[in-house]
Protein backbone atom coordinates (compact mmCIF):
# COMPACT_ATOMS: atom_id res chain seq x y z
CA UNK A 1 0.00 0.00 0.00
CA UNK A 2 1.13 3.41 -1.55
CA UNK A 3 0.64 6.10 1.90
CA UNK A 4 0.64 9.75 1.90
CA UNK A 5 0.50 12.32 5.17
CA UNK A 6 -0.84 15.64 4.52
CA UNK A 7 -0.35 15.94 8.07
CA UNK A 8 2.88 15.79 11.30
CA UNK A 9 0.45 14.23 13.19
CA UNK A 10 -0.65 11.68 10.99
CA UNK A 11 3.10 10.84 9.35
CA UNK A 12 3.90 10.05 13.27
CA UNK A 13 0.94 8.28 13.69
CA UNK A 14 1.78 6.00 10.49
CA UNK A 15 5.33 5.21 11.58
CA UNK A 16 4.69 4.51 14.80
CA UNK A 17 2.41 1.55 13.15
CA UNK A 18 5.50 0.41 11.65
CA UNK A 19 4.41 1.51 8.07
CA UNK A 20 7.14 4.06 7.22
CA UNK A 21 8.20 1.79 3.90
CA UNK A 22 4.68 2.27 2.78
CA UNK A 23 5.19 6.63 3.02
CA UNK A 24 5.61 7.68 -0.32
CA UNK A 25 4.89 11.44 0.03
CA UNK A 26 4.37 13.74 3.07
CA UNK A 27 3.49 17.55 3.91
CA UNK A 28 5.74 20.36 4.15
CA UNK A 29 5.48 20.63 7.69
CA UNK A 30 6.34 16.46 8.31
CA UNK A 31 9.57 16.20 10.24
CA UNK A 32 9.76 13.38 12.47
CA UNK A 33 10.49 10.80 12.82
CA UNK A 34 13.80 12.03 11.02
CA UNK A 35 13.37 9.07 8.31
CA UNK A 36 10.29 10.68 6.67
CA UNK A 37 13.15 13.58 5.95
CA UNK A 38 13.41 13.27 1.77
CA UNK A 39 10.40 11.65 0.95
CA UNK A 40 8.50 14.06 -1.83
CA UNK A 41 6.81 17.07 -0.19
CA UNK A 42 3.37 17.86 -1.23
CA UNK A 43 2.49 21.26 0.29
CA UNK A 44 3.97 24.60 0.75
CA UNK A 45 2.81 27.84 2.95
CA UNK A 46 1.83 30.85 1.71
CA UNK A 47 2.96 32.49 4.97
CA UNK A 48 6.37 33.99 4.87
CA UNK A 49 9.09 32.65 6.44
CA UNK A 50 11.07 34.34 9.33
CA UNK A 51 7.86 37.11 10.37
CA UNK A 52 7.33 37.86 13.88
CA UNK A 53 4.21 36.71 15.46
CA UNK A 54 2.17 39.52 15.53
CA UNK A 55 2.19 39.44 11.66
CA UNK A 56 1.76 36.29 11.32
CA UNK A 57 -1.33 36.50 13.02
CA UNK A 58 -2.71 39.27 11.39
CA UNK A 59 -1.90 37.16 7.82
CA UNK A 60 -3.57 34.15 8.65
CA UNK A 61 -6.64 36.50 9.84
CA UNK A 62 -6.73 38.37 6.75
CA UNK A 63 -6.60 35.02 4.78
CA UNK A 64 -9.25 33.11 6.61
CA UNK A 65 -11.50 36.16 6.78
CA UNK A 66 -11.24 36.42 2.57
CA UNK A 67 -11.36 32.53 2.51
CA UNK A 68 -7.71 32.48 0.76
CA UNK A 69 -5.87 29.75 1.30
CA UNK A 70 -3.02 29.31 3.72
CA UNK A 71 -1.59 25.95 1.64
CA UNK A 72 -0.90 24.58 -0.99
CA UNK A 73 -1.04 21.23 -2.18
CA UNK A 74 0.98 20.02 -5.22
CA UNK A 75 -1.02 18.22 -7.26
CA UNK A 76 0.85 16.63 -10.08
CA UNK A 77 3.58 15.21 -7.45
CA UNK A 78 0.33 13.82 -5.68
CA UNK A 79 -0.97 12.08 -9.32
CA UNK A 80 2.32 11.05 -9.85
CA UNK A 81 2.94 9.18 -6.22
CA UNK A 82 0.03 6.93 -7.11
CA UNK A 83 -1.24 6.49 -3.62
CA UNK A 84 -3.66 3.78 -2.43
CA UNK A 85 -4.77 5.47 0.81
CA UNK A 86 -3.98 9.84 1.79
CA UNK A 87 -4.19 10.65 5.19
CA UNK A 88 -5.53 14.41 5.74
CA UNK A 89 -7.61 16.46 7.95
CA UNK A 90 -10.34 18.78 7.96
CA UNK A 91 -10.24 20.39 12.02
CA UNK A 92 -8.10 23.27 11.04
CA UNK A 93 -7.14 25.20 8.28
CA UNK A 94 -5.01 27.20 9.71
CA UNK A 95 -2.76 23.86 10.61
CA UNK A 96 -2.85 21.80 7.18
CA UNK A 97 -3.74 21.94 3.83
CA UNK A 98 -7.81 21.99 3.66
CA UNK A 99 -9.93 18.86 3.23
CA UNK A 100 -11.55 20.43 0.41
CA UNK A 101 -8.71 20.98 -1.66
CA UNK A 102 -7.50 17.23 -1.01
CA UNK A 103 -10.96 16.03 -2.23
CA UNK A 104 -10.71 18.48 -5.76
CA UNK A 105 -7.34 16.71 -5.79
CA UNK A 106 -8.77 13.27 -5.69
CA UNK A 107 -10.88 13.67 -8.51
CA UNK A 108 -7.44 13.63 -10.08
CA UNK A 109 -6.10 10.84 -9.26
CA UNK A 110 -6.34 7.45 -10.94
CA UNK A 111 -7.29 3.84 -9.17
CA UNK A 112 -10.29 5.83 -6.96
CA UNK A 113 -7.54 5.89 -3.64
CA UNK A 114 -9.33 5.81 0.01
CA UNK A 115 -9.16 9.58 1.84
CA UNK A 116 -9.28 9.65 5.59
CA UNK A 117 -9.83 12.65 7.45
CA UNK A 118 -8.32 12.66 10.74
CA UNK A 119 -10.36 15.28 12.97
CA UNK A 120 -9.25 14.49 16.98
CA UNK A 121 -10.44 17.43 19.47
CA UNK A 122 -9.39 15.24 22.36
CA UNK A 123 -7.09 12.79 23.18
CA UNK A 124 -9.74 9.76 23.24
CA UNK A 125 -10.27 11.08 19.56
CA UNK A 126 -6.65 10.99 19.34
CA UNK A 127 -6.24 7.48 20.34
CA UNK A 128 -9.75 6.36 18.06
CA UNK A 129 -7.27 7.66 14.79
CA UNK A 130 -4.67 5.38 15.59
CA UNK A 131 -7.58 2.92 14.67
CA UNK A 132 -9.00 4.28 12.29
CA UNK A 133 -5.62 4.46 10.32
CA UNK A 134 -4.65 0.91 10.92
CA UNK A 135 -7.92 -0.51 9.71
CA UNK A 136 -7.54 1.81 6.50
CA UNK A 137 -3.97 0.38 6.26
CA UNK A 138 -5.11 -3.12 6.88
CA UNK A 139 -3.09 -3.97 9.67
CA UNK A 140 -5.51 -3.98 13.06
CA UNK A 141 -3.17 -6.19 14.51
CA UNK A 142 -0.58 -3.47 14.62
CA UNK A 143 -2.82 -0.99 15.20
CA UNK A 144 -4.30 -2.83 18.16
CA UNK A 145 -0.63 -3.45 20.25
CA UNK A 146 0.31 0.28 19.44
CA UNK A 147 -3.37 1.66 21.15
CA UNK A 148 -2.58 -0.75 24.08
CA UNK A 149 0.48 0.91 24.41
CA UNK A 150 -0.35 4.35 24.04
CA UNK A 151 -3.26 3.97 26.56
CA UNK A 152 -1.09 2.33 29.18
CA UNK A 153 1.09 5.17 28.90
CA UNK A 154 -2.07 7.12 30.02
CA UNK A 155 -3.43 5.28 32.52
CA UNK A 156 0.30 5.01 34.73
CA UNK A 157 -0.38 9.00 34.43
CA UNK A 158 -3.83 9.08 35.56
CA UNK A 159 -3.16 6.83 38.53
CA UNK A 160 -0.62 8.60 39.73
CA UNK A 161 -2.67 11.82 39.11
CA UNK A 162 -5.71 10.00 41.03
CA UNK A 163 -3.47 10.36 44.30
CA UNK A 164 -2.79 14.05 44.55
CA UNK A 165 -5.05 16.08 46.81
CA UNK A 166 -7.59 18.86 45.05
CA UNK A 167 -5.65 21.44 47.38
CA UNK A 168 -2.41 20.41 45.59
CA UNK A 169 -3.32 20.80 42.09
CA UNK A 170 -2.28 23.90 41.09
CA UNK A 171 -4.40 26.15 38.70
CA UNK A 172 -2.49 25.64 35.37
CA UNK A 173 -3.25 28.07 31.81
CA UNK A 174 -1.45 26.53 28.42
CA UNK A 175 -0.90 29.48 26.06
CA UNK A 176 -0.19 28.34 22.46
CA UNK A 177 0.69 32.14 21.02
CA UNK A 178 1.80 34.88 22.65
CA UNK A 179 0.92 37.80 20.58
CA UNK A 180 -1.87 37.84 20.70
CA UNK A 181 -2.68 35.91 23.32
CA UNK A 182 -4.03 32.45 22.70
CA UNK A 183 -5.67 29.76 25.23
CA UNK A 184 -4.65 26.07 24.29
CA UNK A 185 -8.05 24.28 23.36
CA UNK A 186 -8.92 21.00 22.08
CA UNK A 187 -7.05 18.33 24.05
CA UNK A 188 -5.27 21.19 26.31
CA UNK A 189 -7.27 21.37 29.44
CA UNK A 190 -7.99 17.23 29.29
CA UNK A 191 -3.97 17.28 29.80
CA UNK A 192 -3.67 19.02 32.43
CA UNK A 193 -6.37 17.60 34.14
CA UNK A 194 -4.48 14.46 33.78
CA UNK A 195 -1.39 15.89 34.80
CA UNK A 196 -2.72 16.85 37.91
CA UNK A 197 -3.48 20.24 37.17
CA UNK A 198 -6.51 22.41 37.00
CA UNK A 199 -6.88 23.69 34.03
CA UNK A 200 -7.93 27.50 34.25
CA UNK A 201 -7.90 28.58 30.38
CA UNK A 202 -9.00 27.37 27.22
CA UNK A 203 -11.82 24.76 26.46
CA UNK A 204 -12.06 21.44 25.94
CA UNK A 205 -12.99 20.02 22.35
CA UNK A 206 -12.97 23.95 21.45
CA UNK A 207 -10.31 25.50 19.30
CA UNK A 208 -7.77 27.91 20.65
CA UNK A 209 -9.66 31.22 21.60
CA UNK A 210 -7.51 34.58 21.06
CA UNK A 211 -7.98 36.10 24.90
CA UNK A 212 -6.99 39.33 26.44
CA UNK A 213 -4.46 40.27 29.06
CA UNK A 214 -7.30 40.74 31.66
CA UNK A 215 -9.16 37.21 31.05
CA UNK A 216 -5.45 35.34 32.01
CA UNK A 217 -4.92 38.01 35.00
CA UNK A 218 -8.76 36.87 36.15
CA UNK A 219 -7.88 33.18 35.52
CA UNK A 220 -4.72 33.89 38.02
CA UNK A 221 -3.20 30.58 37.17
CA UNK A 222 0.10 29.45 39.36
CA UNK A 223 1.50 27.92 36.39
CA UNK A 224 1.73 29.23 32.91
CA UNK A 225 2.97 26.63 30.15
CA UNK A 226 4.10 28.33 26.63
CA UNK A 227 3.51 25.48 23.90
CA UNK A 228 3.57 27.51 20.84
CA UNK A 229 1.74 26.31 17.92
CA UNK A 230 4.14 25.50 14.95
CA UNK A 231 7.30 26.54 16.64
CA UNK A 232 10.28 24.78 18.62
CA UNK A 233 12.15 26.10 21.62
CA UNK A 234 14.62 28.35 20.27
CA UNK A 235 11.74 30.01 17.95
CA UNK A 236 9.32 30.25 20.67
CA UNK A 237 12.11 31.69 22.57
CA UNK A 238 11.95 35.18 20.44
CA UNK A 239 8.70 35.20 22.02
CA UNK A 240 8.93 34.16 25.22
CA UNK A 241 11.57 37.23 26.26
CA UNK A 242 8.69 40.05 25.49
CA UNK A 243 6.28 37.88 27.52
CA UNK A 244 8.06 37.86 30.41
CA UNK A 245 9.36 41.30 30.58
CA UNK A 246 5.77 42.70 30.16
CA UNK A 247 3.80 45.05 32.32
CA UNK A 248 1.33 42.17 32.27
CA UNK A 249 2.78 39.15 33.16
CA UNK A 250 4.49 41.60 36.00
CA UNK A 251 1.84 42.58 37.29
CA UNK A 252 0.01 38.98 37.31
CA UNK A 253 3.32 37.29 38.49
CA UNK A 254 3.45 39.70 41.80
CA UNK A 255 0.35 39.27 42.39
CA UNK A 256 0.21 34.90 42.11
CA UNK A 257 3.50 34.60 42.02
CA UNK A 258 2.71 32.46 38.78
CA UNK A 259 5.36 30.19 37.31
CA UNK A 260 6.20 29.50 33.68
CA UNK A 261 7.64 26.64 31.68
CA UNK A 262 8.55 26.33 27.88
CA UNK A 263 7.62 23.15 26.03
CA UNK A 264 8.41 22.24 22.40
CA UNK A 265 4.69 23.48 21.50
CA UNK A 266 5.51 22.06 17.48
CA UNK A 267 6.47 18.65 18.33
CA UNK A 268 4.37 17.66 21.11
CA UNK A 269 1.69 19.72 22.51
CA UNK A 270 0.20 21.23 18.86
CA UNK A 271 0.12 17.89 16.60
CA UNK A 272 -3.03 16.07 17.53
CA UNK A 273 -1.04 12.42 17.14
CA UNK A 274 0.66 9.61 19.46
CA UNK A 275 3.17 12.49 20.97
CA UNK A 276 0.23 13.94 22.67
CA UNK A 277 1.27 11.13 25.42
CA UNK A 278 4.77 12.37 25.46
CA UNK A 279 3.05 16.08 26.21
CA UNK A 280 1.54 14.34 28.74
CA UNK A 281 3.84 12.75 30.35
CA UNK A 282 6.36 15.85 30.41
CA UNK A 283 3.95 18.32 31.44
CA UNK A 284 2.73 16.04 34.91
CA UNK A 285 6.72 15.67 35.22
CA UNK A 286 6.85 19.25 35.53
CA UNK A 287 3.52 20.01 37.46
CA UNK A 288 4.76 17.11 40.24
CA UNK A 289 8.02 16.10 40.05
CA UNK A 290 7.95 14.07 42.93
CA UNK A 291 5.18 11.63 41.58
CA UNK A 292 5.39 11.38 38.16
CA UNK A 293 9.06 10.44 36.47
CA UNK A 294 9.84 11.67 32.95
CA UNK A 295 11.10 8.85 30.43
CA UNK A 296 14.62 8.82 29.86
CA UNK A 297 13.84 10.03 25.87
CA UNK A 298 11.27 13.20 26.96
CA UNK A 299 12.84 16.70 27.27
CA UNK A 300 11.95 18.18 30.28
CA UNK A 301 9.62 21.22 30.52
CA UNK A 302 12.01 24.37 30.83
CA UNK A 303 11.36 26.31 34.07
CA UNK A 304 11.92 30.42 32.68
CA UNK A 305 11.33 32.37 36.24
Amino acid sequence: MRIVSLLPSATELVCGLGLRDNLVGVSHECDYPASVIGLPILTSSQIPENLDSGTIDRLVTDQLKNDEALYSLDVDTLVGLQPDLIVTQALCDVCAVSGNDVARAVGSLPGNPQVINLEPECLEDVLETVQLVAQSADCRDKGDAYLDQLQKRICVVQEKSAQIPQVKRPKVALLDWLDPLFDGGHWSPEIIQLAGGEPCFGNAKVPSQRRTWSELQDAAPDMIFIALCGFGIDRSMQDVTGFLASAEFKKLHQRVGTKVFLVDGNAYFSRPGPRLVDALEIMANAIHPNVHDLPDELPSAIPLN
